[in-house]
């Protein structure tokens, strides 16, 4: 886990502060700059006020329009709030999902999830692009960037952003895992429901259900660490350093990233 000062803000909406989080030459990211969360939709009166505090000028939504429309954001008054879709209706999260109730199926989960992580950057990186380059503007700050869950899409995001800045891989992935410990009781009530959805289909006590029944389950509501290291990992085959892929893939030049970095890092 990285290890940082308060980072996560409110539970119930995964709204975190990347702030704190150390780079490879020891510098650390400033905190009240740079945000990622889940939908905001369902906060009260006063975890909107929390919101509002941050005093975001930017917020970038990566959701789909559907996903906008069924959870809509709360006003903040002062905030642009930009969307710039990232995934399709017919995503490997979705495919997943409509094969979870097919008991005759077997769902390579896992499999799936990493190739989504891995075609963020072959097939939808023309769509990410966008976001890199509101996300690394300073006059933008503070920013936050979210989509439904705030792991997949923003987890994305927020790994190549930390990348960028100079932190090292590991600790990338330990914040992508800490939706893991934020969400943990939410995530293990839907994956006891669905036990008892097996367990009726088949006829038997949910004790009976075996766990790799759950594998495809999990992949959708777990984060796992090889789902952002196929990303990471298909940086370097495609591209062979992250300096390359800013430039040539992101089209993020070097002046850029200082005045990115001057802003974010102490």
């Amino acid at each position: 886990m990285p290890t940082r000062d308060t980072c996560v803000i409110l539970p119930s909406a995964n709204l975190r502060d990347l702030g704190g989080i150390r780079t490879g030459d020891g510098r650390r990211l400033r905190p009240g700059l740079l945000y990622r969360s889940g939908h905001l939709n369902d906060l009260d009166e006063a975890d909107i006020a929390t919101v509002a505090d941050l005093g975001l000028r930017t917020v970038v939504d990566l959701r789909r329009a559907s996903e906008i429309e069924s959870r809509p954001h709360p006003e903040l008054a002062g905030t642009e709030i930009l969307h710039c879709q990232v995934s399709s209706n017919d995503n490997e999260f979705a495919v997943i999902a409509n094969l979870l109730g097919d008991m005759t199926h077997q769902v390579d989960g896992p499999g799936m999830v990493e190739d989504y992580f891995r075609r963020n950057l072959t097939d939808r990186l023309d769509a990410y692009r966008p976001v890199f380059h509101l996300a690394t503007d300073p006059d933008r700050l503070p920013l936050l960037f979210n989509c439904t869950a705030g792991k997949d899409r923003t987890g994305f995001v927020a790994g190549v952003l930390l990348r960028l800045l100079g932190v090292d891989a590991d600790t990338a992935v330990a914040d992508y895992l800490l939706s893991n410990d934020v969400r943990r009781h939410w995530v293990a009530r839907r994956e006891e429901q669905h036990r008892l959805v097996i367990a009726e289909r088949l006829g038997v006590d949910s004790t009976e259900v075996d766990d790799d029944q759950l594998t495809a389950l999990r992949s959708l509501l777990w984060c796992q660490a090889p789902f952002l290291e196929a990303a990471f990992q298909t940086v370097t085959d495609t591209w062979g350093t992250w300096d390359s892929f800013r430039r040539n893939g992101l089209g993020i030049d070097d002046d850029r990233l200082r005045s990115f970095a001057a802003a974010l890092l102490t």
